[in-house]
């Protein structure tokens, strides 16, 4: 059996007679699930002695819990970026992935990267080059504050939507601690900015909208895997944080932050 899509991971074991004892998980929140059919599972593999692997079967579809441990991280990482839903269940909620603050602030940087570019690409200035330093650099630091409120906003939205309309359809209540990690997580896409303005091309709006698309297809599968819910809930609640952030964005459109005009121009360019 491969070891590669355990490497870096801590997965969960059983306990039987002549089987290497580990813990199991502690409590429901980090208790295993199924990725086929998301049914909570108490192990993913047993280990028996020799490094003999067997992996658990789930009771309740009677296939693999998670077939994914046997797989190479890169392998997971297509099926992520295909938006599989087994892939979804394997990296939240059988694996310990703990870059969810590091992955945001990284992504808020590409998206304020791109915005600062647009805007210097914008602006023709002709003062002298401390003041245009400083100028950039404080450019830099609006667009980052920019995209972290407008980000909050679409959280929010999600959030408020899924807090007021779940309790009426399902039974356990939402972990939106969870959910908050898996929205983190499938924002990744955002990454792909810094490639699509380095190397600039005739074709970087589209990339800008397929890129946009993308992260917005990834947190629809986020939130649809996360709570085990389907497809109608999660697109309201998109709708809804999407609409929460374009109110944050026409605030900052009106509001005289020496942000008016230029980021006009940024939003113009719908991303």
């Amino acid at each position: 059996m491969g070891n590669g899509g355990r490497s870096g991971l801590q997965q969960g074991k059983g306990n039987a007679e002549g089987v290497a004892a580990t813990p199991t998980a502690a409590s429901a929140s980090c208790q295993y699930r199924c990725i086929e059919c998301n049914q909570e599972a108490k192990e993913l593999y047993r280990d028996y002695n020799h490094g003999v692997l067997k992996i658990t079967i789930c009771k309740s579809c009677q296939k693999p819990v998670d077939k994914y441990i046997e797989y190479d991280p890169v392998i997971i990482l297509i099926n992520a970026i295909l938006c599989k839903a087994q892939a979804y269940r394997h990296i939240l909620f059988n694996t310990q992935i703990n870059i969810h603050g590091k992955l945001c602030i990284f992504c808020l940087l590409c998206e304020a990267y791109l915005r600062w570019w647009q805007l210097q690409d914008s602006n023709q200035n002709t003062a002298p080059d401390d003041l245009i330093r400083y100028a950039k650099e404080w450019d830099f630091y609006k667009m980052f504050a920019i995209a972290a409120l407008e980000q909050t906003a679409y959280f929010i939205g999600i959030f408020t939507f899924l807090w007021v309309q779940l309790p009426m359809t399902v039974k356990e209540q939402p972990s939106f601690i969870l959910l908050l990690k898996a929205l983190l997580l499938s924002s990744y896409g955002k990454l792909l900015l810094i490639p699509a303005v380095i190397w600039e091309h005739d074709y970087t709006p589209l990339c800008l909208k397929l890129i946009k698309v993308f992260v917005l297809t990834s947190n629809f599968q986020a939130i649809r895997v996360t709570l085990n819910i389907n497809r109608k809930p999660c697109f309201l609640a998109m709708l809804s944080g999407l609409l929460l952030e374009s109110i944050v964005v026409y605030f900052f459109q009106r509001v005289e932050w020496d942000v008016g005009s230029d980021y006009a121009i940024y939003k113009s360019q719908d991303f």
